[in-house]
């Protein structure tokens, strides 16, 4: 299990390397005559270097390993933020990067990790698929494997996210984080529960890819297939399964997971596409989602923070989501 050392050494190796983003209050929930005296932080890991919050587990990760380690390159797998982030470290740290990604990805994605210099591998749509061609490669040429979530590091690395909403908003109730493979949730959890246990987190995924939610009330590791997961529009949510380590993060440190409709991700991606400081993918604008159309399923807290995870939004599906009709 990750501490809350492991958590606080992750922050002091990021320091000028990812953006300590500042939480933005949001009224987007006011926008109807309904009356809500609940307020809405906003936490935009859209702004770091690479577009979204990935940089930070990658970074922790890659820089964690020995010369040596370094020497041989580092390999992942990813459907995109992840693989950015891998590339952005080993660009920093002058070390080979490699990133297997699926054949689905977004092409901005694609090509924003290429463009930090990182070899391409293209596979099928399914996440173990990747993964299992990863682990080909590095037993084939010695790469250091990076997972993009289901590791101690990466955990570490995504809770700093934690430990800055609770030195910009003490007073905080409820953080709602997205949650695809876990790495993200596990990490915020357990640095906010750790500092501060009556704050409740709640993890939030796409109905069509609710695999997390699935594992949390059965107690085991759900998996879904991959075309089932990959119906969802929010691409970096598409993994088949959390992860085993990141599993037992949730079972302890998650109060609960929420899931949202592709009609509600859709409509949040665009109410937030209104300020360029909180545009997200649909992927990061599934905690916001989440507390927009779901508040008898979320507790009644005054103060509360959504996670935008970040802003890496293919054109052609921001201009669909902004203009349904095609106008």
């Amino acid at each position: 299990m990750v501490t809350l050392n492991d958590i606080l050494e992750a922050q002091v190796r990021l320091r000028g390397v990812a953006v300590r983003t500042e939480l933005i209050e949001s009224h987007l929930h006011l926008r109807t005559a309904e009356l809500d005296k609940r307020r809405l932080y906003l936490k935009p890991e859209n702004l770091q270097p690479i577009g979204a919050f990935k940089v930070r587990g990658a970074y922790n990760n890659v820089a964690s390993l020995t010369t040596e380690t370094r020497r041989r390159g580092v390999i992942t797998y990813s459907s995109g933020n992840h693989g950015q982030g891998v590339a952005y470290a080993a660009r920093a740290l002058g070390v080979k990067a490699v990133v297997v990604m699926p054949n689905n990805a977004p092409a901005i994605k694609r090509e924003a990790t290429a463009a930090l210099g990182a070899e391409i591998v293209v596979v099928g749509p399914g996440s173990v698929e990747r993964k299992e061609k990863a682990e080909e490669l590095a037993a084939e040429y010695g790469y250091a494997i990076v997972p993009p979530f289901d590791d101690e590091k990466i955990i570490a690395g995504q809770g700093t996210i934690g430990l800055e909403i609770l030195e910009d908003l003490p007073e905080v109730e409820t953080v709602l984080a997205p949650v695809g493979g876990g790495g993200l949730l596990s990490g915020v959890a357990t640095a906010i529960k750790l500092s501060k246990p009556a704050v409740k987190i709640i993890g939030v995924e796409p109905e069509l890819g609710a695999d997390a939610q699935a594992s949390l009330r059965s107690g085991k590791i759900v998996q879904f297939p991959a075309e089932h997961a990959a119906r969802t529009v929010a691409d970096g949510l598409r993994t088949q399964s959390i992860g085993r380590v990141t599993f037992e993060h949730i079972r302890q440190f998650v109060d609960d997971i929420v899931t949202v409709s592709e009609s509600e991700i859709r409509e949040t991606t665009r109410l937030l596409a209104a300020d360029p400081k909180t545009l997200a993918e649909p992927s990061g604008a599934v905690a916001a989602a989440a507390f927009l159309f779901h508040r008898d399923q979320l507790t009644r807290t005054t103060m509360n923070v959504a996670i935008i995870t970040g802003g890496n939004i293919d054109p052609k599906v921001l201009h669909e989501i902004m203009h349904p009709t095609g106008m």
